[in-house]
């Protein structure tokens, strides 16, 4: 694709009037002020809420279709876990020795990759336990700048800093309130892709969610340094850690019950933060409290032992990543069965490759798949019962817990966000709703893009 010149994106950016108040980037979508009461019209093919993992990856696909395409993002980056979660270690792209997710997903990836003079795992290595290694590190601050370029490139407006409160179906478009700083705007689009990870634009628009009693720990992503590791005396460690925990100044499972597992990490992905949940404003603040007052009471603590006592902080996320909230209720739901037989449905769109990987208080031994399995997602999965243009991806996938800890890993959610942005795309050209494109138009389109389909 060919590149838009530095000299142009900064004309498309000097051309937003900072006194209206409309932080909009792009040129896909027309513009008209309201009169009296202040509220802003903006009218789209596509608009996709959500600008994480899948949301990325299905605005650049549906505005590479030629679709007026805008993201509504409530945060002030793009890239949802990678980046602002700080899981910088995308995967699986390849089961038993053979690429199984490409397309726009891959090529962000690897992009990042090449130019921060990084090399790629060797896929050639055996799964099983293993499969770590087939993850891929990335410079995550590098993507986050790459992502927002590829978006702007393919003519996609970005609005940060926004969040949908009202949702209405009528006359067969999508009519979506936003409220953002200094902003209130409605935004009229023929389709709508919900990619926030919660369900929340399904909620709003009166579909079905579904959710479990108890759901999985999140992960404050951080690094420590300033000890040897090699120096300390750990029977020591663990004995004064198993004191603190008894007089509960410590809590046990904040580190999966390994506190030597953090100091050999140095962090990382090591956190468990208990009911970790990101649904609302409020959840979403208690969890973010309880990952980093976790990390400080920690860091107190380790910092009174022998060899410890200069252990700092070295990076912290600003959010406490989530792994499980709403799920749609949608026409099919994936149920761990399908997830291990490797189903192959009629309607699928896209591989995903996975452990099943739930996480509790005593952490997370993976579920290894079977030599040569390898699950696929259908269409149906991605749409909510009795909707009309209207399209899911990511980790609001319609399926069940045990399926879903393995389906909302970030590759997985990469050519969920491709096949969602797709069938947008072709749902608006031939002025229909994802679930009556043929599924064989869906494949063609797929592949012309690169994206590897079952």
């Amino acid at each position: 694709m060919t590149k838009i010149a530095r000299r142009k994106i900064l004309k498309i950016l000097g051309g937003i009037s900072l006194g209206s108040f409309f932080p909009v980037i792009g040129h896909s979508a027309g513009l008209k002020e309201m009169s009296g009461n202040g509220i802003k019209t903006v009218n789209t093919d596509v608009l996709v809420v959500g600008g994480g993992t899948a949301g990325v990856i299905a605005a650049i696909q549906a505005a590479r279709a030629g679709c007026s395409t805008i993201i509504v993002e409530n945060g002030s980056q793009l890239g949802g876990t990678i980046t602002t979660g700080g899981v910088g270690f995308p995967g699986l792209f390849h089961a038993w020795g053979k690429q199984i997710i490409g397309g726009i997903g891959w090529e962000l990836v690897t992009e990042t990759v090449d130019l921060n003079d990084d090399i790629l795992p060797d896929f050639s290595i055996p799964f099983g336990k293993n499969h770590p290694q087939h993850q891929v590190r990335i410079n995550r601050y590098l993507y986050a700048l790459l992502a927002e370029e590829k978006c702007l490139e393919s003519g996609v407006q970005l609005r940060y800093y926004e969040t949908p409160v009202d949702v209405q179906f009528k006359g067969n478009r999508w009519i979506v309130h936003t409220i953002g700083k200094g902003t209130q705007t409605r935004i009229i689009a023929d389709q709508l892709v919900d990619c926030t990870g919660n369900a929340s634009l399904t909620s709003l628009a009166g579909f079905n969610v579904l959710k479990e009693e108890e759901i999985q720990p999140g992960s404050l992503i951080f690094r420590i340094g300033g000890y040897d590791l090699k120096s300390l005396d750990m029977e020591m460690i663990r004995k004064r850690y198993d004191e603190e925990v008894k007089k509960g100044r410590l809590i046990r499972e904040d580190f999966r019950n390994n506190i030597e597992g953090l100091l050999r990490s140095a962090g990382d992905n090591i956190q468990h933060v208990m009911g970790a949940d990101s649904t609302t404003s409020e959840t979403n603040t208690l969890t973010n409290i309880k990952g980093r007052s976790s990390l400080l009471n920690t860091l107190r603590f380790l910092r009174e032992l022998p060899g410890c006592e200069n252990i700092k902080i070295v990076s912290m996320q600003p959010e406490t990543g989530v792994r499980e909230t709403y799920r749609i209720d949608g026409v099919y739901k994936i149920t761990r069965e399908d997830y291990v037989s490797g189903k192959i449905f009629d309607d699928s769109v896209c591989y995903s490759f996975y452990p099943i990987d739930l996480h509790d208080k005593d952490g997370v031994v993976p579920d290894h798949l079977r030599d040569g399995i390898v699950p696929t997602v259908p269409l149906r999965a991605l749409i909510p019962k009795n909707s009309r243009n209207f399209i899911v991806a990511g980790r609001c996938v319609s399926s069940d817990r045990m399926a879903n800890s393995a389906l909302r890993v970030q590759a997985s959610c990469m050519a969920m966000g491709q096949a969602a942005g797709a069938s947008a795309a072709l749902s608006n050209k031939l002025n229909t709703t994802p679930l009556n494109i043929p599924i064989g138009s869906i494949k063609s389109f797929l592949k012309e893009h690169k994206a590897i389909v079952p």
